[in-house]
């Protein structure tokens, strides 16, 4: 029972902020626009300097671990190559590099970091983990998006120009940089930035979680159903079953645990939807496997966390 009330007191706070925004939402305090603004502003500026706080704030040897890192850049890998078989078993061609992105692309960075904050009060080992994943979810999604378009149009020059420079200029990963540079030159915080900083980094989580709850719509998550299922059952459950043992095997404990579980097994990101359609693709398949993982996340999640507190892992 204590194991119980551990899991739930993580993950549960996490989606009741979520559930606010759904609620805000219905009740017409949070329309569309603003919700879209508001995750906007909260990848622009509080989720970065969320990032950054917790890397310049510590010494830069106790937080590198490139172990860690290269295990969630392998574990990513294998994932999207495990997608990728998956989805030529699927009927409909066209629907194929939205079922690759949506299977493997985890809303690391908000809820990742909503997570390790909410169990260990600080980001912990989330910024490592973004660095050893998120460069390859943005560069593989631009690719297979690309490669599997309903038009064949396929990569060139420009899209690869696009893609490197949506990775240089991501702000969390300009957070990132920013974060260990800062760290690694041993530079004093004064105490007014210091509190500036912190008080823009703690918007990230609530304002991020209710704006992710606000776009939620029931109705979309059922609108191409099977293809649906079977990218939110490898998101959700597939790959923590495959690489979490792994991850326990290597000797990965606590915030490297709870980071990798993230990684592998939440929700999948709002981003793949905006990409996909982007880039051409209907994005109905995105947009179901979004809602479906979001909704069922909270119940998965719980479920493993439980289970690796029983282990005396976390």
């Amino acid at each position: 029972m204590e194991n119980l009330v551990f899991s739930l007191n993580a993950t549960v706070p996490v989606f009741l902020m979520m559930l606010l925004g759904l609620l805000f939402h219905r009740l017409g305090w949070i329309d569309d626009m603003f919700a879209s603004k508001m995750n906007k502003f909260v990848f622009l500026v509080p989720l970065p300097v969320l990032v950054f706080q917790d890397l310049a704030t510590v010494d830069f040897s106790e937080v590198w671990n490139l172990k860690f890192v290269l295990f969630c850049f392998g574990a990513t890998f294998l994932s999207i190559v495990i997608a990728a078989a998956a989805s030529l078993l699927l009927r409909d061609g066209s629907v194929r590099g939205e079922f690759i992105q949506a299977s493997y692309r985890s809303s690391a960075a908000l809820l990742g970091i909503a997570f390790i904050q909410n169990i260990y009060g600080n980001a912990g080992m989330a910024p490592l983990m973004i660095i050893g994943s998120v460069p390859l979810y943005n560069v593989i999604a631009v690719v297979v998006l690309a490669l599997f378009h309903p038009e064949r149009k396929g990569m060139d020059r420009a899209m690869w120009k696009i893609t490197l420079k949506g990775i240089v200029t991501n702000p969390i990963i300009i957070g990132i940089a920013a974060g260990l540079l800062w760290s690694a030159l041993c530079m004093p915080m004064p105490p007014i930035l210091e509190k500036t900083v912190s008080n823009v980094g703690a918007m990230a989580t609530p304002l991020g979680l209710m704006a992710m709850g606000a776009t939620f719509d029931i109705r979309k998550a059922f609108a191409k159903v099977k293809p649906a299922v079977a990218a939110s059952m490898l998101k959700l459950v597939g790959f923590t079953a495959i690489f979490l043992p792994l991850a326990v095997m290597l000797g990965f404990r606590r915030e490297e645990l709870v980071a990798i579980l993230v990684m592998l097994g939440s929700a999948t990101t709002v981003s793949c939807f905006v990409m996909a359609k982007n880039m051409g693709h209907e994005g109905v398949l995105s947009s179901s496997v979004v809602m479906l993982t979001t909704l069922f996340s909270a119940f998965t999640l719980t479920g493993w966390l439980y289970i690796l507190r029983s282990m005396g892992l976390v």
